[in-house]
């Protein structure tokens, strides 16, 4: 775990206006609460991250949440549930469209799945789907941006464990064909110690325990 997680939270909104919210732990790439629902509003933002906040068990001044400026996340009902949960609050820069750009990869993993539909059939169509997808996206899913890891396994702890195992896998390989890798012995990709989105001045990194 880490002593300070930066959360984002990021919408999409489909043809008939059903919408699906999730709030990304950055540094494990775990989506720790998401939501479909047919309209998006403060209301539903706020009802969202309060039932990530109370899963997650979150500490005052544990969470910086980053999001959009888009209306519900700028409305005064949304900041102030921030302040009474002791969350911090940060935006995207005005005319800057990669502030949110963990968020973004993330709805395109989604949105280039195989299985991705062209349309749902109805709003019970669209939860079954995104509860099987956020399976698959955690619990299979080796992200590129994680040293090939599964959100899952960095976000429960299990990381360090996947390392060693991977180690001996890649030493047992070493052993048996040297010649294959030419430079030096392999090892496995470190995980990223801290991750930012516009890396402050100050420390408040999101930095692995």
């Amino acid at each position: 775990m880490s002593m300070a997680r930066e959360w984002c939270v990021h919408g999409e909104r489909g043809e008939r206006r059903v919408s699906m919210a999730s709030v990304l732990d950055i540094f494990s790439r775990y989506a720790v609460g998401w939501t479909v629902s047919t309209k998006e509003s403060a209301e539903v933002a706020k009802a969202l991250v309060e039932e990530t906040a109370r899963k997650q068990r979150i500490a005052t001044g544990q969470v910086v949440l980053h999001a959009d400026r888009g209306g519900p996340m700028t409305a005064k009902a949304f900041s102030s549930m921030l302040v009474e949960l002791g969350i911090s609050e940060s935006h995207s820069r005005p005319h800057v469209s990669d502030d949110n750009c963990f968020s973004e990869a993330q709805f395109k993993t989604v949105k280039y799945r195989p299985d991705y539909p062209e349309r749902f059939g109805c709003f019970e169509d669209a939860v079954s789907f995104m509860t099987r997808l956020f399976d698959w996206y955690h619990h299979e899913h080796h992200h590129n941006g994680i040293a090939l890891m599964r959100p899952a396994d960095v976000h429960h702890g299990r990381a360090a464990a996947v390392q060693a195992r991977r180690a001996i896998t890649l030493d047992a390989a070493y052993m048996r064909h040297p010649e294959r890798f030419v430079r030096k012995a392999p090892a496995p990709t470190p995980l990223p110690s801290a991750v930012w989105i516009n890396k402050p001045t100050t420390a408040v990194a999101v930095v692995a325990q």
